[in-house]
């Protein structure tokens, strides 16, 4: 459909596209989205380097630019994205299809690397990605395992799933583990209890994928993972993308 990260944005800033960014621009690398005031800036980029798995960091923008320079110097992070979420205090108030009218000269963005960067590999590798094949969103599952916290930013690591039979997993492990920018390997295989998560066919994010009997669901750290702490940290105003509803750089990977 769209073959590049320029196309996947001009899609969205014109209204043509606003849905997951999955199976999109295969191998431009794609980014989750993270605003915060400035005064909060430092305290959530320390987050970032200490949970660099869950949050590994492409760029960060000077206060008030819109534009992601090393990227996508084209962009504008206020309207190239699918859907967005507006956070006043750590609740939810708004999704929008653009954030123009709540850009303020004091927000700083984070473009934190995506998983969808990777599927693409992993496909080429031919090894089946369920929920391309099933045109869904990625299913997304908050867990146990609680985040390194960093100043007023902490809770549960986020993880997004997909099911592989187990030779299948192996070899997914290899594959990603060498996209250290999109979440590298996973983080847990098998046993989704162990980690918190207490139906895989009830996930927090995306949508539901089936798990076979002879699969193993394999589960990445996953960039939804901010929103879990800004509900806790309870900034005075946040913005973040849709989850599923990726930024596509113009960065080429894997």
């Amino acid at each position: 459909m769209f073959q590049t990260g320029f196309e996947v944005r001009q899609a969205c800033r014109e209204g043509a596209w606003t849905g997951p960014t999955c199976g999109l621009a295969a191998g431009y690398a794609q980014a989750n989205l993270v605003v915060l005031p400035q005064d909060w800036a430092f305290e959530f980029l320390l987050f970032c380097q200490r949970n660099s798995q869950a949050c590994p960091l492409i760029e960060v923008t000077t206060a008030g630019s819109w534009t992601p320079s090393l990227t996508a110097p084209d962009a504008d992070l206020r309207g190239d994205l699918p859907g967005y979420r507006v956070w006043k205090n750590g609740e939810l108030v708004d999704e929008p299809a653009d954030v123009h009218r709540y850009w303020r000269d004091d927000l700083v963005s984070f473009l934190i690397g995506c998983s969808f960067t990777f599927e693409s590999a992993l496909l080429h590798a031919k090894l089946p990605v369920r929920h391309l094949e099933l045109q869904r969103n990625v299913p997304m599952f908050r867990t146990n395992i609680p985040c390194l916290p960093a100043g007023r930013f902490a809770g549960p690591l986020v993880v997004s799933m997909r099911p592989f039979k187990p030779a299948d997993a192996i070899r997914a492990v290899q594959v990603t583990g060498t996209f250290t920018r999109s979440h590298g390997a996973p983080v847990h295989l098998g046993f989704p209890e162990q980690i918190g998560i207490a139906d895989i066919n009830q996930p927090d994010y995306g949508d539901a994928v089936p798990v076979h009997a002879d699969e193993l669901p394999v589960f990445w750290a996953c960039g939804v993972t901010p929103q879990a702490v800004l509900q806790a940290a309870r900034p005075p105003f946040a913005i973040t993308h849709s989850p599923g509803k990726m930024f596509v750089t113009d960065v080429v990977e894997g």
